[in-house]
């Protein structure tokens, strides 16, 4: 056998060789290759055990902002079953933007826009207050200032009614000033930031069609 022909041979050997190798590697997943089972379909990483969420665990929506068993937080829970979408850090959000509107409203007289957010006898307790401000000829000028605190008090819910009542603290900043006829001021100083304390509850129908929550009570 001439040395061509064997170098050949020699050479169609090594192939072959490699083509066997190459497919029995190919053919396994070994190395750093996922298996299917957890491979993310999603085609996102797959989620860390750190970063799972613990069915029945604790809400912490909830416990956040109530002690865990208490009666308000079964409350906020029953409110949640009733409406999913529902959460108290929400609410509570909700809530700061609307006390500085309602007082606002209530200490520039102008009870219009706030009126839907407002229930019957809140309101008319109110429009009492303006007409008794507007028949002694007198005006406030106010501006709001911004929230010191902001809490959630309690909460109860209706399981009948499905009505829902959530009370919030509120620790407000304002200036505000007393002005009569004569434009003299009688009460406050326009510079002077006074502090004001209220305790504000609002009521709802879980699970209607109007997401608008009503200021039902006041007190400090």
């Amino acid at each position: 056998m001439n040395n061509p022909i064997l170098q050949l041979l020699v050479l169609a050997g090594i192939a072959v060789f490699l083509i066997l190798r190459l497919k029995s590697v190919l053919g396994s997943r070994e190395g750093f290759e996922r298996p299917p089972s957890q491979v993310n379909r999603s085609g996102d990483e797959p989620r860390r055990p750190g970063l799972s969420v613990i069915e029945g665990g604790p809400d912490h929506d909830i416990i956040d902002h109530a002690q865990e068993g208490s009666e308000t937080a079964k409350a906020l829970a029953a409110m949640k079953r009733i409406e999913p979408s529902f959460a108290v850090g929400d609410f509570l959000q909700g809530a700061r933007g609307a006390y500085e509107m309602i007082l606002m409203g209530f200490e520039r007289g102008d009870l219009a826009e706030i009126k839907p957010f407002l229930s019957n006898d809140i309101y008319e307790a109110f429009a009492e207050v303006v007409e008794a401000r507007e028949k002694q000829g007198l005006t406030v000028e106010a501006d709001f200032v911004g929230l010191r605190e902001l809490a959630l008090d309690s909460a109860t819910f209706d399981d009948t009614t499905k009505e829902a009542e959530v009370t919030v603290r509120f620790v407000g900043e304002l200036t505000s000033v007393v002005r009569d006829n004569a434009g003299e001021i009688i009460e406050g100083k326009p510079n002077e930031i006074k502090r004001q304390r209220d305790v504000w509850t609002f009521a709802r129908v879980m699970g209607s069609n109007d997401p608008n929550w009503q200021l039902v009570a006041t007190g400090e």
